[in-house]
């Protein structure tokens, strides 16, 4: 991409613009995830076909995200981003009207697609007002994407509580998710290609650089999915507590995540990625060691809270430090994203499959170890760190130089 000089005035203003997209992106997930007994009912799908329907999403994401550097090269990033925003908030309308199992593993192949290819493409945008602002943001625009998810969730309640047909739910939520994801992008940075830069393959292994960064992510995501979707079924079966209280296990897990990441900038900016996380991962483990040993709820909801702090801004420093650890930032964190929404795939299943063989506590030890990984590995995040381009101009900020 060029290398514009922007005015700070008009970095911050495209700041402000990247977290209403993130925000938008992830009301998307929010409105879907809350309709979902509803659609199953509609495709007359049991919960085995629809555990495997549920696997599309990831599948159509790891297909089409390296294909988002692509599309930015050849319509720059604002139009890229405008466009692929808008098939991801349209996309949601596609789940409801699938009258069948064929038909709802399509549609949710097209929505896998559609939402990984405008994360990659959101994500390096965020990286490149990271880099001319000089301080970090990302972990900050994922907690906007928190925030839309549980804006779109808390629609899509009440939506059911009412009984509303999800069709039409979804339409309209698609209709307004659309005209604010539009008129967000009109205000992030407008990025072109050099005239002799060559175009990114359609198709390509992520680079060596992204492997590394994406094994950090791959710890975090699978610590996170294993978190959402089985402490509430630890709670209920190895400690036998109330329904009520094996959810509110689970929305205070979420809660400390979203928190974290919103504040999680700050943290980053005093000491550095790799410092963060690997504190992070000394949270981690210790909530996982309290979930492992637990003999009260009190103690397991305590444990899943540290591992929601610990890993809650992982993923955010893994995107930021793969979109300055290569010249072709869209491609590193496809590459990336690609490995943690493999993660994501792969984390539920492999949790139940250990815990049927073994048991929960045994699951979840696994989660434990793998957390370790944030605090050994995390020193791959600083080149990253050290590498943050300086940006000239009117107004422009000096980034922070630790590590």
């Amino acid at each position: 991409m060029t290398a514009v000089v922007y005015h700070q005035r008009e970095v911050r203003r495209a700041r402000y613009a990247v977290a209403a997209v993130f925000a938008v992106h992830g009301a998307v997930t929010g409105s879907f995830a809350t309709r979902v007994p509803w659609i199953q009912d509609h495709a007359s799908v049991s919960a085995g076909q629809l555990g495997l329907a549920l696997a599309f999403p990831a599948l159509g994401a790891s297909v089409a995200m390296p294909l988002a550097g692509r599309i930015s090269h050849r319509f720059g990033a604002r139009t890229a981003l405008r466009g692929l925003l808008a098939l991801w908030t349209l996309s949601l309308v596609l789940p409801a009207l699938a009258p069948n199992l064929l038909a709802l593993c399509l549609a949710l192949f097209v929505y896998g697609a559609s939402a990984g290819m405008s994360d990659v493409a959101m994500n390096a945008l965020g990286v490149e007002v990271e880099n001319r602002l000089g301080r970090s943001i990302m972990s900050g625009l994922h907690g906007m994407w928190s925030a839309g998810a549980l804006i779109g969730s808390a629609a899509g309640t009440l939506a059911a509580h009412l009984g509303a047909d999800a069709r039409l739910h979804h339409t309209l939520t698609a209709a307004v998710l659309t005209v604010l994801g539009f008129t967000a992008c009109a205000w992030v940075l407008d990025l072109q290609p050099a005239e002799d830069e060559d175009p990114p393959p359609r198709f390509a292994l992520p680079p060596k650089s992204a492997l590394l960064i994406g094994a950090v992510g791959f710890c975090a995501v699978f610590a996170e999915g294993a978190s959402l979707d089985w402490s509430a079924v630890y709670l209920r079966q190895r400690l036998e507590t109330s329904a009520g209280l094996a959810a509110a296990c689970t929305t205070g897990f979420t809660f400390t995540m979203a928190i974290a990441r919103i504040a999680g900038d700050k943290v980053v900016d005093r000491f550095g990625s790799v410092r963060t996380v690997r504190a992070g991962g000394v949270l981690a483990v210790a909530g996982g060691l309290l979930v492992v040993a637990a003999g009260h709820p009190a103690v397991a909801m305590t444990g899943f809270a540290l591992m929601g702090l610990g890993i809650a801004v992982v993923v955010p420093l893994c995107f930021a430090a793969a979109g300055r650890s290569g010249p072709n930032p869209s491609q590193a964190i496809a590459g990336v994203a690609t490995i943690t929404y493999t993660s994501g795939l792969v984390a539920p299943g492999a949790i139940g499959g250990l815990a049927q063989a073994t048991s929960l506590v045994v699951s979840f030890g696994l989660v434990t170890v793998l957390a370790c990984g944030l605090a050994v590995f995390a020193g791959v995040l600083r080149a990253g760190d050290r590498d943050r381009p300086k940006i000239s101009g009117p107004g422009a900020a000096v980034p922070d130089p630790r590590p």
